[in-house]
């Protein structure tokens, strides 16, 4: 399934529905008694999952035309959200442009930073670009949504705890997050000002075929492309995570519970991000640009830059 949240007009609130062949149903009007948003959708999901697939595959095609409607992020304000740092390429690449090798400290555990869950935006949505910098950046990432709450989760078990995939961009104020860290925490306002997430949520059955099982948790081979005004800048594959989500959701719920609705960032694939590929030659994002996310099988993710 791919679940959205939408709205008709500006100012409504955010509804739970199902996408399907350019057809935005609602949650609620295809099985009443269902929640109305996602977040009440994802704290019932082992109770409503099944039902929700079962009446899709009963609806005739009944809906609202995608182009009437506005999607969100599919969660447009999730409980928590974590970004992990899981692709080494991306790593060894950024670091080595700051002239700093790779500590070995990162291969021993998948590390995160928290960012603020209250600055998401869905597909379509501007970005304004922070008063205090000039060298805004994107992050080409795939983000995983918890449906089950769970403490301690084993990495044998925390593909249970998935309700699907989204893709995300990190968005990133490079010279504000280039100062911040020299003190030693963060980074912090150079990414609490946006991010964005979408345009739907993949429940993993629907990526079953690309599944790469592994005694660490599964990868998945999905293309994943970042174009910057319809230029291809990045390219790489989800599969080439160096610590699978399993690895993150079981570090994230070490001693800490998770509960349905929390968001989990994989971090920046290789050559994800302008930071790799050199300002020099591609320059930072400026008033007037689009970027579009594209991942194999979870769509795209399109946003404009404003000022």
């Amino acid at each position: 399934m791919k679940l959205v949240s939408y709205r008709q007009r500006e100012g409504e609130m955010w509804r739970a529905g199902l996408f399907a062949e350019n057809l935005v149903t609602d949650v609620q009007q295809l099985l009443p008694g269902a929640p109305a948003t996602m977040a009440e959708l994802l704290s019932e999901w082992g109770h409503w999952s099944t039902r929700l697939r079962e009446a899709q595959a009963a609806n005739e095609k009944k809906g609202l035309p995608a182009a009437q409607v506005e999607l969100g992020s599919p969660l447009p304000r999730p409980g928590s959200f974590r970004d992990f740092y899981a692709f080494e390429a991306h790593v060894k690449t950024a670091r080595a442009r700051r002239g700093l090798d790779m500590v070995p400290e990162w291969y021993q555990f998948p590390v995160f930073y928290f960012s603020n869950a209250a600055a998401f935006s869905g597909p379509k949505a501007t970005i304004r670009r922070p008063k205090a910098t000039r060298s805004l950046d994107y992050e080409l990432e795939v983000a995983c949504v918890i449906g089950r709450a769970g403490v301690d989760i084993p990495v044998e078990q925390a593909a249970d705890h998935i309700a699907g995939y989204c893709i995300l961009n990190d968005w990133s104020a490079r010279d504000i997050q280039r100062e911040e860290v020299k003190v030693g925490l963060g980074p912090a306002k150079g990414k609490d000002f946006a991010t964005s997430m979408g345009p739907w949520l993949v429940t993993p059955d629907e990526l079953e075929s690309a599944r790469i099982a592994g005694d660490r948790g599964d990868r998945y081979d999905l293309q994943m492309v970042a174009r910057v005004n319809g230029i291809e800048y990045s390219r790489g594959n989800l599969r080439d995570l160096t610590f699978t989500f399993a690895e993150m959701i079981a570090r994230a719920s070490s001693d800490c519970p998770l509960y349905p609705g929390d968001v989990i960032g994989s971090g920046t694939v290789g050559t994800g991000c302008i930071l790799e590929l050199g300002a020099e030659q591609y320059g930072w994002l400026a008033p007037g640009d689009v970027v579009e996310l594209e991942v194999e099988r979870l769509g795209v993710l399109q946003n404009t830059i404003s000022e």
